[in-house]
């Protein structure tokens, strides 16, 4: 007998929640994350709280995990319910914590994550000054994916006023968040 679609997103959270094995965990958030990237599966998404799956992974101690995550949120975002249950959930700051992540992919669906969560009510939070100094920072690094999404986020996110804020900031501390390793 063959599982319907919702049947078999349920088993994966499922596998997820009973399983001791690191290994497993892994794989099946990778799973839930590609699965995410689908329209189709967004209703069925919400309803099993993967978003809270993700939004939960992301102070995950596995660097593999957190990746995973932040990879499903930044697919499921472009739906406004699922952007909308992010925001309300205070899912920013543990997106905005994720730029410091060594994982590059970790990094950019971080700042892709920012990018799809920006409106007009959570434009103060999503472009806070420690997000612009970072991307700033980043818009620097020979990464040319990192340099040229931070750059595209300070071109289309950030008001004029707040970059050149961030810039005089950063003229005067050398700390910040780290830059991914390439």
């Amino acid at each position: 007998m063959e599982l319907g679609r919702l049947e078999y997103l349920q088993a994966l959270v499922t596998e997820f929640q009973v399983t001791d094995s690191a290994d497993a965990k892994e794989q099946v958030l990778a799973n839930l994350a590609n699965f995410a990237y689908d329209p189709q599966n967004y209703e069925h998404l919400r309803r099993l709280q993967v978003l809270d799956l993700f939004l939960d992974a992301l102070s995950e101690d596995s660097e593999a995990l957190v990746e995973f995550a932040m990879g499903g949120l930044c697919n499921l975002c472009l739906d406004k319910a699922n952007k909308e249950y992010i925001l309300e959930a205070n899912g920013v700051e543990p997106i905005i914590n994720c730029l410091s992540s060594s994982n590059e992919e970790t990094v950019m669906s971080a700042v892709t994550t920012l990018m799809f969560l920006s409106t007009p009510q959570s434009r103060a939070q999503t472009t806070a000054l420690p997000v612009v100094e970072c991307m700033l920072r980043f818009s620097l690094s020979a990464n040319r994916r990192l340099s040229n999404l931070a750059t595209l986020f300070l071109e289309d996110y950030c008001t004029p006023l707040q970059v050149e804020e961030a810039r005089t900031l950063s003229k005067h501390t050398a700390v910040g968040i780290p830059l991914p390793k390439d």
